[in-house]
């Protein structure tokens, strides 16, 4: 007979118990499992939000860097000014003292308006007051801004035909110039199309719409052609203006895209490029439109400049360097740039690097501020940015070394090494700038251009566009009202002579009839 074999209880209550103990720590991990994945989901979206933030404090339209060993007193993003001035007034009372906090606003009131603005007045009396048997003994008067639609109207010219009684001879009064002979459309009109286009980015095809609400119908073709026309104007004054930036010892350089409708494409688009050229010290705007990215298109119309040359770093302008004349100076929001993309790398490096440039905009910040000039300028550059800049060219040296080449740490400092001397070279004048950034805002306009008219519709169009890009931008440089310029010189060129061509320019010119 087989005997049966029996577990002694404490076995069986101690399997029991391993076994729960089991379970009961599967549960804990997979809690902690839980736990560890939903925090990491956390920690993600704060990365990507610390991440824009950085973005947002490292941008180009702040310059400015929020970080460690910064000097002191420097201004950051999160300076902001009071919304109220806390005034407090102390009341004396029986057991205790109160005090009553009153907010004083800071709103200095709202802007008067203009005095050029036509004033239309309206008096009301009070009902049923008989003003023969009242006199006034005070007003009170309020303004307010308001807005007529504007108004398309046809100008008539009239040249009555007159005889002379004694002698008999027919007299008449020529007919007044006009720069659009066989049109229709008076030089206003067209300055109006132009820089709604070109300063407001309105496109064409809202322009009919709008005309068509105020009874009027033009047509695309129409339009096309006064704008050619006034292309063939001004291009004098555009060549002149070219002449004069090439001229100028110091421009910056940048490019940027414009779509454009090519017959050779159909059912797309091509992509071309307005390379644009700033004279610094004049503050004129040369936009030059080319079907390519390639170097040829800087180097076909720098081919003669003899001067600094300002740009980014990329490699179309490298050959610029073998060119006699030419002294190449870069960017320094570039190579700022690069670090702040390597802040999520490495950001130990990156802030170290981003808070020196920050010392260098500092020094350069204190210049602007205080309108330091000339040989001052100069001296107050090396005494405080040299120093920073030769030090931050060790760093990045001993820094290179210790990283990964293709990190973007890595990448950063190998875009500032390479250019260094380009980079550093501002500082050892008082003529430079620190970076590219003119330019970049010269080149803003068109990339909101783009987003409303899209494309050019043609390349000789987008080259139109360049005309009126440049000395439009121009017109803003000099705070010169882009419509009063274009109305009077459009009024004017036709009979201007050409060796008097740059009193027209937006710099120089002066409306008609003026001292």
């Amino acid at each position: 007979m087989r005997l049966l074999h029996y577990q002694p209880m404490a076995t069986i209550l101690q399997n029991i118990d391993y076994k729960q103990r089991y379970e009961k720590a599967l549960s804990i991990i997979d809690s902690q499992q839980k736990t560890i994945e939903s925090q990491q989901f956390t920690i993600r979206a704060q990365q990507l939000e610390i991440l824009r933030l950085k973005q947002y404090i490292f941008g180009s339209r702040h310059e400015r860097f929020t970080g460690a060993g910064l000097p002191a007193g420097m201004p950051t993003l999160f300076d902001v000014p009071p919304i109220a001035e806390e005034i407090i007034e102390s009341t004396s009372m029986v057991s205790y003292q109160k005090k009553t906090v009153r907010l004083q606003p800071n709103h200095k009131g709202r802007n008067g308006f203009p005095d050029s603005l036509r004033r239309e007045e309206q008096t009301l009396y009070p009902e049923g007051v008989d003003m023969d048997k009242a006199d006034k003994i005070g007003e009170d008067v309020s303004e307010v801004m308001a807005y007529k639609p504007c108004e398309v109207y046809v100008k008539r010219v009239i040249r009555p035909r007159l005889i002379d009684k004694a002698t008999g001879r027919i007299m008449q009064a020529p007919a007044p110039q006009r720069s659009f002979e066989k049109s229709n459309a008076d030089a206003s009109l067209v300055a109006q199309i132009v820089v709604e286009k070109y300063v407001d980015h309105l496109p064409l095809y809202r322009q009919i719409k709008r005309y068509e609400r105020l009874g009027v119908t033009l047509s695309d073709s129409t339009i096309d052609s006064w704008l050619t026309t006034t292309a063939q104007l001004i291009e004098p004054l555009y060549q002149t203006h070219k002449d004069l930036v090439l001229g100028s010892g110091y421009i910056h350089a940048d490019e940027t895209t414009i779509r454009v409708q090519d017959s050779n494409k159909k059912g797309t688009t091509h992509q071309g490029y307005y390379w644009v050229y700033q004279s610094h010290e004049k503050k004129l705007v040369l936009f030059d439109y080319r079907t390519g990215r390639s170097r040829e298109g800087p180097q076909s119309i720098l081919k003669d400049y003899k001067g600094y040359l300002q740009t980014d770093g990329y490699q179309a302008y490298d050959d610029f360097d073998k060119q006699p004349g030419i002294i190449q100076v870069n960017c320094m929001a570039h190579a700022r740039r690069k670090f702040s993309e390597a802040l999520p790398n490495d950001k130990d490096r990156a802030s170290y690097a981003l808070g020196e440039i920050q010392k260098l905009y500092a020094v350069d910040r204190h210049l602007t501020d205080n309108n330091i000039m000339g040989e001052e300028k100069r001296k107050y550059r090396r005494e405080h940015a040299v120093p920073v800049l030769k030090e931050m060219s060790s760093w990045l040296k001993q820094e290179y070394v210790k990283v990964l080449p293709a990190s973007a740490i890595g990448k950063a400092i190998a875009y500032s090494l390479k250019r260094w001397d380009k980079l550093s070279l501002y500082a050892t004048t008082d003529v430079l700038h620190i970076d590219n950034n003119p330019v970049e805002n010269s080149i803003r306009p068109v990339a909101v251009g783009r987003k409303n008219y899209l494309f050019a519709g043609s390349h000789a169009a987008a080259q139109r566009a360049a005309m009126f890009y440049s000395l439009l931008a121009t017109c803003k440089n000099y705070n010169v009202n882009p419509y009063d310029w274009l109305h009077d010189i459009l009024n004017r060129i036709a009979s201007h002579r050409i060796s008097h061509i740059k009193e027209l320019l937006p710099q120089n010119w002066k409306p008609a009839g003026s001292a």
